[in-house]
């Protein structure tokens, strides 16, 4: 009988929480930029920084001299770093329009339910955020 026949059911550990981890190359400049998405950081020296808004938490990792790779088949894509839910994403995408972040995808309603738009940081990492279609007006 193996450890994982033993063990019984009540006793498997729940996943609770994940937290997206962004390599960069100056942390610094990454914790200003955040500040426009309404991001509140706190700096750990040498190189580490949590950015909070609300219930959403992005930590940063600094490494001087890193360059984030560039993979053709990931950018023709336009492939997500992180997927970030709100409740009012039309209010969130007027706040970051006002603030002067560049949209990289417009407000649009997709196939599986969402309505979504995309940015993205000074350091390639693209960040997607959404709502469920059904609690959104229509968007065309």
């Amino acid at each position: 009988m193996s450890n994982e026949q033993s063990v019984p059911a009540n006793h498997c550990a729940k996943l609770r929480n994940s937290t997206t981890v962004f390599l960069v190359g100056n942390i610094e400049p990454t914790m200003e930029w955040y500040k426009r998405l309404g991001f509140e950081s706190r700096y750990f020296p040498p190189g580490f920084a949590i950015l909070r808004r609300d219930a959403i938490e992005i930590f940063l990792q600094q490494h001087p001299s890193y360059v984030a790779p560039d993979d053709p088949g990931r950018r023709e894509r336009e492939a997500w770093n992180v997927y970030i839910t709100t409740d009012n994403v039309e209010a969130l995408f007027e706040e970051y329009l006002v603030s002067g972040v560049e949209i990289t995808r417009p407000l649009c309603a997709q196939d599986y339910g969402m309505i979504e738009f995309d940015v993205r940081d000074l350091n390639g990492h693209r960040l997607v955020f959404a709502q469920p279609a059904s609690r959104t007006a229509k968007v065309s």
